[in-house]
């Protein structure tokens, strides 16, 4: 017999990939795992036998659920399925994915719509971090439809507002997890911060690049990216993480000064971790634009301003555009208090999900009557 599942395969912000609700799968995170490996197709350069789109921005996983978490209205847990490996990861959050969690939840009831607008708390399981999610419901209804574009997606559609709430230091416990802002690793200097996702910020001249390269160049250079590992494995341990050499953070960046001296802005590369991501992850920007703002890092030295009280946009430049976070520094610190972005999502497709006999069968016991659900 197959495992037969409910699944909704959506877009959010520059990534796509399935949503379950936890009930859906087995709740066993070792089977899970598993069972996300064969939904996905991996291993397979291009998971061909699985909803996999042979990137790491086309194999995520986003499961949701009502949140056991006080004053939190869903629970995001969001998974990063290798493509090449036998592998789930689920030590990072990712802002993309995430902006598709609350239209999903209250797609799926777990969340009635207000007039208008809705606000979810959304809690991100992985890190413990809190994000209030800003939806579009006109008449109570949710739409997907809307005049917003963000670079890197074709089209246009409703905004989704992302503010991070309290992102900073969420994995390690500390916003510098060395509290340093700058160090020395493997002859490079280097910002390890952990502010919405765990990364080391390099400057991209100091590996004698621009800073604009596309991601084919920078995959296309061997050194670099064995470097950079090397640079990111060193980074993980100083920052309490561990041998990193399985996991996905955290994420090496490399910045330079954006081209618009009349605005606040730098140019990023980011790496997830082992190729450059064809836009930029939106967690990875919030921490970019973040460190832009703060004396003393390697992203600051890119042109980053004097310490101001208040909200201030960055325009974070990639390789498929840009986008524009506001950040929110604390007065008495000068660390980032807040911060918030907008991206899209879609719903693509919702149906049930065929999985073959090696896929565990706890599953098809839990959700054996949800298919039907599905279909009405």
């Amino acid at each position: 017999m197959e495992t037969i599942i409910p699944c909704v395969l959506m877009r959010g912000g520059t990534s796509r990939g399935p949503f379950f609700l936890g009930d859906w799968l087995p709740a066993d995170p070792a089977e899970r795992d598993r069972l996300l490996l064969a939904a996905m197709g991996s291993p397979h350069a291009l998971q061909v036998d699985g909803l996999g789109g042979g990137n790491t921005l086309t194999s995520k996983v986003a499961i949701v659920s009502r949140s056991t978490r006080p004053g939190c209205d869903i629970d995001y847990l969001f998974a990063q399925v290798s493509v090449d490996r036998a592998s789930v990861d689920t030590r990072p959050n990712c802002g993309n994915m995430l902006s598709g969690a609350a239209p999903f939840a209250i797609d799926e009831g777990l969340i009635a719509a207000a007039d208008g607008e809705t606000s979810v708390r959304v809690h991100n399981v992985n890190t413990g971090a809190i994000i209030e999610a800003v939806v579009q419901t006109p008449g109570r209804r949710l739409t997907y439809e809307g005049d917003v574009r963000i670079d890197g997606v074709p089209g246009a559609a409703a905004p989704v507002r992302l503010n991070f709430l309290d992102a900073w230091g969420a994995v390690t416990g500390r916003l510098f997890p060395t509290g340093l802002r700058q160090e020395v690793v493997d002859g490079i200097a280097v910002t390890l911060i952990d502010a919405a996702m765990p990364m080391v910020l390099m400057r991209a001249a100091d590996f004698g690049l621009r800073g604009d390269e596309s991601p084919a160049e920078l995959d296309g250079n061997a050194a670099l990216l064995a470097r950079l590992e090397r640079i990111r494995r060193e980074a993980g341990a100083r920052m309490g993480l561990g041998d990193v050499s399985d996991s996905v953070i955290p994420k090496p960046v490399l910045l330079a000064p954006g081209e618009d001296a009349s605005q606040l802005s730098l140019r990023s590369r980011y790496f997830t971790p082992h190729a450059c991501h064809r836009a930029h992850a939106a967690t990875g920007a919030v921490g970019v634009a973040a460190a832009f703002l703060m004396p003393g890092t390697v992203a600051h030295d890119c042109g980053g301003p004097a310490p101001r009280a208040g909200y201030r946009s960055v325009r974070v430049a990639h390789p498929s555009g840009g986008m524009n976070i506001d950040v929110k520094l604390d007065e008495r610190s000068g660390e980032v208090a807040a911060a918030g972005l907008v991206r899209t999502a879609r719903k693509i497709m919702k149906g049930v999900l065929y999985l073959p006999q090696s896929a565990p069968q706890q599953a098809v016991q839990g959700v054996q009557a949800a298919p039907m659900a599905v279909a009405a």
